[in-house]
């Protein structure tokens, strides 16, 4: 019989550091279709109540072909905890430090989203460093919908 390890159940099996990250490096998020069902869960945890994101004739009295995802909606397609990331720096992290976006085509019900998270920022520090990681969307026909950054602050490999 095996001894149970708690400390063995990890997804990634070595922990990462500051250094141990590197300019270019991708971290791919599962991609999702935005369905209906996704549209009103979201509808119920934002609050918010315009019909453009929950009336579909609505929207299509005003020339859009179903309703329309909020902004924050495509954002979350982006959260790390999606991918490997957060599971990679488990011991690293000290924080989430801010998150921008810009919005460059709309989603609509029935628009597949394929998010992605790239580091373009690698700023040491004395203890810590920054780790800057571009954020976009693409949607099914390959149209970047969103483009975006999140910066965290990791601790460096102990001594």
């Amino acid at each position: 019989m095996t001894d149970f390890d708690p400390t063995a159940h990890h997804m990634v099996p070595q922990q990462r550091w500051f250094e141990n990250f590197v300019l270019g490096e991708r971290f791919i998020l599962p991609s999702r279709t935005m369905t209906e069902a996704i549209f009103l869960a979201f509808q119920a945890a934002s609050g918010d109540n315009h019909p453009v994101h929950y009336d579909v004739e609505y929207c299509r009295a005003r020339g859009m072909p179903h309703m329309l995802a909020h902004g924050f909606q495509v954002v979350i397609q982006t959260a790390a905890g999606a991918g490997m990331f957060p599971h990679m720096v488990e011991e690293s992290l000290k924080g989430f430090l801010e998150q921008s976006s810009r919005f460059l085509h709309p989603v609509f019900v029935g628009d597949t989203l394929y998010a992605a998270l790239e580091v373009d920022e690698v700023t040491p520090q004395r203890s810590t460093g920054v780790i800057g990681l571009r954020s976009t969307v693409h949607n099914q026909k390959g149209e970047l919908v969103m483009d975006g950054r999140q910066r965290y602050l990791l601790r460096r490999r102990p001594d």
